[in-house]
């Protein structure tokens, strides 16, 4: 660069002198800067890359709520009913605030376990296990036993209602339903709810306490679907409407033995004695008796 200044000046005459000046000067003071190095092919690209601090709002967002007054109120005293995470299925499936209800136990600790166990949501469990506690261990209770065992044959299933195709979702669906087929004593008894056999004061005693505790209860007769379980919900209705559909039908009737059927006409006629048949002798004495011609043997001396 001074090297061309210095032509620049030489070659001109002196009406150029001030610029061929401002131009060596320009070139000394850019021969001084130093310019930065070429970046190494092994540097990481120069894009901005997301920052990894932990944003406050973000943190936030990630803590889990704290838990509801029906999870604080279902403690290892009422049930053993672990929390699991929040559902969301298709069509409005699942819910928040979920446990998987596994026992019930008992005021006097004695357990009651779902088989199998049972997914709801909390209030549905809380329910079920005050039931359990006060209106079932009572009925054992009145019948020489306890209860052990509560036969779950539906809970938590993402389905429409009796699964009829583009029905509403079903209270299963939504992890607020229970179906119960039967319990079973610690004498080895078990009680099914919809046996015709089991004696009717204690299912109507059952009727009356699931229809005082849940607002909708579907047994035999309701709609051709629960012949063999009952279904128990908490829906909520406008005006707080329940459902409580559940004929407690009577005992099946005694069958009386079938009569032997008439004698054909043709066959021949059955042999008739007048003789009773307790004044035979037996074989043996008969054999035994001499004829009455027959003189009696005379003793050897």
């Amino acid at each position: 660069m001074v090297t061309a200044a210095a032509l620049l000046f030489a070659g001109y005459g002196p009406t150029h002198t001030a610029a061929a000046r401002a131009l060596s000067a320009k070139a000394r003071v850019t021969a001084r800067v130093p310019l930065p190095r070429p970046r190494p092919a092994e540097a990481p690209s120069a894009k901005a890359e997301p920052s990894t601090a932990p944003d406050e709002k973000n943190t936030e967002k990630a803590e889990p709520p704290p838990p509801s007054a029906c999870r604080l109120a279902l403690t290892d005293q009422v049930a053993i009913a672990p929390s699991i995470p929040d559902i969301h299925g298709p069509g409005g499936c699942g819910g928040e605030d979920l446990v998987r209800l596994e026992a019930v136990v008992l005021p006097d600790q004695h357990h009651v376990a779902l088989k199998p166990a049972a997914i709801l949501r909390c209030k549905m469990a809380s329910a079920v296990a005050d039931w359990v506690r006060t209106d079932v261990a009572a009925l054992a209770k009145s019948m020489g036993s306890v209860v052990t065992d509560l036969d779950n044959f539906d809970s938590f299933e993402c389905r429409s209602r009796n699964r009829i195709a583009g029905a509403m979702l079903s209270e299963h669906g939504r992890a607020n339903a229970l179906d119960v087929r039967s319990f079973k004593f610690a004498d080895g008894r078990t009680i099914s709810l919809t046996d015709r056999n089991v004696a009717r004061d204690v299912r109507e005693s059952v009727l009356h306490s699931v229809c005082t505790r849940f607002t909708t209860v579907l047994g035999p007769g309701s709609d051709g679907y629960h012949e063999d379980h009952i279904h128990l919900d908490l829906m909520e209705r406008h005006n707080n409407y329940r459902i409580c559909q559940w004929y407690v039908w009577d005992p099946l009737p005694a069958v009386a033995p079938m009569l032997p059927e008439p004698r054909p006409e043709g066959a021949p006629p059955r042999e008739v004695t007048d003789e009773p048949a307790g004044d035979k002798p037996a074989p043996d004495q008969t054999a035994q008796k001499p004829p009455a011609d027959h003189p009696p043997a005379k003793k050897r001396r």
